[in-house]
């Protein structure tokens, strides 16, 4: 207890605080609304204040994760020890030039619509995106042919050691559905995006159509991740999923989405470990019937709960 104090002391000399959150239950900042308690869940508004909160973690010796805004993310039923970093509170977006810069807890889908509003074309395919701009670079996020390596121009990031760095696209190896941030443990704060001048009502027109395709597909009615798996070579999840007559298939509150097999609900108060369950299971039945491995797009975090 002792201990708590000193670092929500050390804390609160570095942010206001309104910023730090004792005990706080992670399922209220994820979209599957599942997770346990962070000793601390810290928020903090300038990017100064996120340097000195790594440095304290790295000072301190204790435990930090950044949790993004939590849309591709599992967090286990026994939380997080040590400092969870979320940054929605550094959210700001603008346009210079052709290019739009957004800050790294805005959410990309936000980012697509200044773009819209300015009428620079080329983020269209984010327009249904969940995931903050941080969590976009971090997974190179894609949707409808489009993905982030193909408008990133650079980015800021803070290092382990909590070093500010500017960073051209090409330094953070981005490939289908990853990059080196986490190898790195780089901290996102902001992105800039290189885009052209176009039409906006035929921007609005591409933006409606995926936004109409995304909406009539997907279990938006409840909380998810997301896509819970990356596409195999040759084959698409949903289908083997589907083929593997696992639609609507539940483990405890969660289920195998009956509109789109590539989505796990969280259907009824499921936990993490339900959540978790149902995932290896779908991934070991579509090993069996059709070998193929399904791979996790999805990130799984956390420590699980006490028996």
């Amino acid at each position: 207890m002792g201990r708590n104090h000193h670092m929500y002391d050390k804390l609160t000399e570095i942010t206001s605080e309104k910023n730090v959150m004792v005990e706080e239950h992670l399922r209220n900042h994820t979209y599957t609304r599942l997770g346990g308690k962070a000793d601390f869940l810290v928020t903090p508004e300038t990017y100064e204040e996120v340097q000195a909160i790594v440095k304290l973690a790295k000072q301190e010796k204790i435990a930090f994760t950044l949790l993004g805004n939590g849309s591709n993310l599992i967090v286990k039923d026994g939380g997080i020890r040590g400092i969870v970093m979320n940054l929605k509170k550094l959210h700001s977006i603008w346009r210079e030039d052709d290019k739009i810069i957004a800050q790294s807890g805005a959410r990309i889908i936000d980012a697509s619509q200044h773009a819209l509003k300015e009428s620079l074309h080329g983020l269209e395919f984010a327009c249904g995106i969940p995931g903050s701009v941080g969590g976009a670079l971090y997974m190179n996020a894609g949707a409808y042919g489009g993905e982030i390596k193909d408008v990133l121009e650079s980015t800021k990031v803070i290092t382990r050691e909590g070093e500010l760095l500017l960073l051209p696209a090409a330094d953070l190896d981005l490939h289908y559905r990853t990059s080196n941030i986490p190898e790195k443990g780089y901290i996102v704060l902001e992105a800039t995006f290189s885009l052209r001048k176009g039409n906006a009502e035929e921007i609005k027109a591409v933006m409606d159509d995926l936004t109409f395709k995304r909406e009539s597909k997907q279990p938006l009615e409840y909380p998810s991740c997301g896509s819970v798996f990356k596409r195999p070579p040759g084959y698409f999840a949903g289908k083997l999923i589907q083929d593997s007559d696992l639609q609507g298939k539940q483990i405890g509150g969660a289920q195998v989405s009956t509109k789109h097999a590539g989505f796990i609900v969280n259907k009824d108060n499921a936990t993490a470990t339900e959540y978790i369950e149902l995932i290896r299971f779908v991934q070991s039945t579509v090993k069996e019937k059709f070998g193929v491995n399904l791979e996790r797009e999805v990130r799984i975090i956390g420590e699980d709960p006490i028996e």
